[in-house]
């Protein structure tokens, strides 16, 4: 009989087979460990990491990968670990950045997950720039002129941007509401995404809530009854994600702004979604901003990043004196935007007040007509003639928190895949990740959010399948 080693396993040893058929060694954890190559050790097997990368990272990646490592023994994993291949991989990954341009397949023209609105092109300021400072003047200026009378043409209304428009509908309750009562509706303390509920950001704003009406029916009699000496504000907030339909009602913004002259009372509205021209003709029923402000609303605030078709940002615009309180508020440093920010806003809200709608990406979208996208669809599936799909009818959304319940007509690649799992996992790890929607079990591609130019990519992502 062969050699025998009888050595005592421990709870987490594994086995090893060497030369001898009848030899069985039982290895314990802390050989395991022993057999764990040094810093230095390692080092010398990574020149071509050493020549591409500062020495003192691939010394840290390399203490991380033997840590992580000690970690796994010490759990019970069997697996081979690869310690060189794990530290190449970890040095790639932090050279390559992390937010990526993706192709948007699935229809969704506010795809939250996505950055919600596509920019406009955009050229970056390198070095410098007048961000504060008064060219004509020769001093300092103020970062928020650069947008200022461009929301003014838009809205017909002075107006600031702040960050989000959480931040909007946070600083505007902390200014004219805070240690007072804001009445709102009931059917309007919503929940807009993501836990952002808007009784906590009125309770944090340090303004008191009181309810008028009921969920579905609010009168403006509900809101007169109750003001109270304690009243700081009225309050109407647009349910731009969610609809409540049937027995429903809710005063005009115009009742509203009434009631709030007759009380000496200031009117906000939340418009949310932010739609500044009329979209009713591509089967967009969304309020106007400047509607609102007609009507009589003392103040409106919307988002840059939904229909607007701009970056993230939350833009409040309303009678002069109080758009100047809230620029005066401490809050509004805080909640400022930066730079970049400022200049995609600008260069958005140009587009928008020279009516260049197919500048804005978001707008170009939804403006786009069925029969182009289904054109689109046909000679892209010619030039794949080996792919198991056909063109058929579908519904793009707007998504991004608006235009609940309500779509636009498109036309589909609908592709059939034996596995339709991979093959949507696969289009999300291409280079650049494409990412499309599984329907009917197959796997869809909606060109109204594909740019013509990503085309030849998503070909080529296509082909691959």
């Amino acid at each position: 009989m062969g050699e025998y080693n009888t050595r005592r396993a421990g709870p987490d040893s594994s086995l090893k087979f060497p030369t001898g058929p009848r030899t069985i060694e039982f290895v314990t954890e802390s050989e395991k460990l022993r057999e764990l190559p040094s810093v230095h050790e390692l080092l010398e097997r990574l020149p071509d990491a050493l020549a591409s990368f500062p020495r003192n990272l691939v010394v840290a990646e390399t203490r991380r990968a033997l840590e992580d490592a000690r970690s796994e023994i010490l759990s019970g994993q069997t697996r081979e670990i690869a310690l060189e291949a794990r530290i190449r991989g970890a040095l790639a990954a932090l050279e390559r950045p992390a937010l990526r341009r993706v192709i948007n397949a699935t229809g969704v023209v506010l795809h939250t997950n996505l950055g919600r609105a596509p920019l406009p092109a955009l050229a970056g300021l390198p070095g410098y720039s007048n961000l504060e400072y008064d060219l004509a003047g020769g001093r300092r200026g103020k970062r928020d002129v650069h947008t200022a009378a461009l929301i003014e043409r838009l809205t017909g209304a002075p107006g600031i941007a702040v960050n989000n428009n959480a931040a909007a509908v946070f600083l505007a309750l902390h200014e004219l509401a805070a240690g007072g009562e804001v009445v709102v509706s009931r059917g309007e303390l919503i929940e807009i995404g993501d836990g952002f509920r808007i009784p906590d950001i009125m309770s944090r704003s340090g303004a008191l809530i009181r309810e008028a009406g009921t969920t579905n029916r609010t009168r403006i009699e509900d809101y007169r009854d109750a003001i109270n000496e304690r009243t700081r504000l009225l309050f109407r907030v647009h349910p731009s994600n969610f609809r409540i339909t049937g027995f429903t009602e809710r005063p005009t913004v115009a009742e509203l702004a009434a009631l709030g002259r007759e009380r000496r009372l200031p009117v906000y509205e939340d418009l949310g979604s932010g739609c500044v021209t009329d979209l009713s003709a591509f089967g967009i029923d969304e309020p106007v901003v400047s509607g609102s402000l007609k009507a009589g609303a003392d103040l409106v605030s919307f988002s840059g990043d939904k229909l607007l078709g701009g970056p993230q940002a939350g833009i409040l615009a309303g009678k002069p004196d109080i758009v100047a309180r809230l620029r005066r508020n401490p809050l509004f440093r805080a909640l400022r935007l930066d730079k970049l920010i400022y200049q995609a806003l600008e260069t958005t809200l140009r587009h928008l007040v020279m009516e260049r709608w197919d500048e804005v990406p978001a707008l170009a979208m939804i403006r786009q007509p069925a029969a182009e996208i289904r054109a689109r669809a046909e000679a892209l599936l010619a030039r794949l003639p080996a792919l198991r799909a056909q063109v058929v009818e579908g519904s793009s959304v707007i998504g991004g928190g608006a235009t609940p319940e309500q779509s636009i007509a498109t036309w589909l690649i609908a592709i059939e895949c034996a596995d339709v799992v991979g093959c949507e996992r696969k289009l999300r790890r291409n280079d650049p990740p494409v990412i499309a929607r599984i329907a009917d079990e197959k796997l869809t591609i909606d060109l109204r959010t594909v740019f013509r130019e990503e085309e030849s990519e998503l070909e080529a992502a296509l082909a691959a399948l």
